[in-house]
C-alpha cells in the first residue's frame, strides 16, 4: 500500500487538474484585471500553510503584476500583538480597517475550509469576509470545502475538487499555487516577464 501511495497521490493530481473548473479562473482573472486597472489593491488572507502561501503570492502579484498586494500574516508583530490584545477572531478584519479597505480593492482567501461559524473554525476570515462586504470590496477564493464560508460569499472562488477526502489539505494547498501561478502568468494580468 505505501509503494502506491507515491502512484496515487499524481493520479489525483492529474485529476483535479482535468476537473478543476476553467470558466471559474477565467472569470477570476477578469475580476483581477478590474481590480488592477482601477489601482486596488489585494489582500491576500491565509492560514497555516496557505499563510506561506499569501505571502508568496503577494511577491507575483506586486512584480508579475503590478497589483499592490499585502499579507497581513507577514507583519508577524502587528498579527501577534492584535491575536493577544483583541482576539484572534479579529486579527484579520482589524488589520483590514487600518489599511482603509475600499470598494477598488479585494480580498483574496487562500483556505482548505474557508470558515466555518457553526464550527468556529477560521473565524477571523468569517469575520474579514463580513468587512469586505460592508466596505464593497471584492472578495475571492482558492478553497477546498464547496460547503465553506469562503465559497458561499465570494464573488468569485475556485473549488478545488476533492478526490480523497484524506487530501484535501495537501491537494487544496498545492493547487492553490497551481492556480495564483496560472493568474500571474495570464496575458490579461501579467506585465513583466518571470527571470525564467
Amino acid at each position: 500500500m505505501k509503494s502506491s501511495h507515491v502512484k496515487n497521490f499524481f493520479d489525483e493530481v492529474k485529476n483535479i487538474a482535468n476537473n478543476i473548473d476553467k470558466k471559474d479562473i477565467e472569470n477570476l482573472a477578469k475580476e483581477i484585471r478590474v481590480i488592477q486597472k482601477n489601482k486596488g489593491r489585494i489582500f491576500f488572507l491565509g492560514i497555516g500553510g496557505s499563510a506561506s502561501n499569501s505571502s508568496h503570492a503577494v511577491n507575483d502579484f506586486r512584480k508579475l503584476c503590478n497589483i499592490e498586494s499585502y499579507a497581513p500574516t507577514d507583519n508577524v508583530s502587528e498579527l501577534t500583538a492584535r491575536i493577544n490584545d483583541e482576539g484572534w477572531d479579529t486579527s484579520l478584519s482589524n488589520w483590514l480597517k487600518v489599511s482603509k479597505l475600499n470598494k477598488s480593492d479585494a480580498i483574496f482567501i487562500l483556505s482548505v475550509g474557508g470558515g466555518n461559524i457553526k464550527k468556529k473554525v477560521s473565524v477571523n476570515l468569517i469575520n474579514a469576509i463580513k468587512y469586505a462586504k460592508k466596505r464593497k470590496s471584492k472578495i475571492f477564493g482558492i478553497v477546498g470545502k464547496k460547503d465553506g464560508y469562503t465559497r458561499i460569499n465570494a464573488n468569485v472562488s475556485i473549488l478545488i475538487p476533492n478526490v480523497n477526502d484524506k487530501l484535501i489539505t495537501p491537494h487544496t494547498e498545492a493547487f492553490q499555487a497551481v492556480v495564483w501561478h496560472c493568474l500571474v502568468s495570464h496575458p490579461l494580468l501579467q506585465v513583466h516577464k518571470t527571470k525564467w
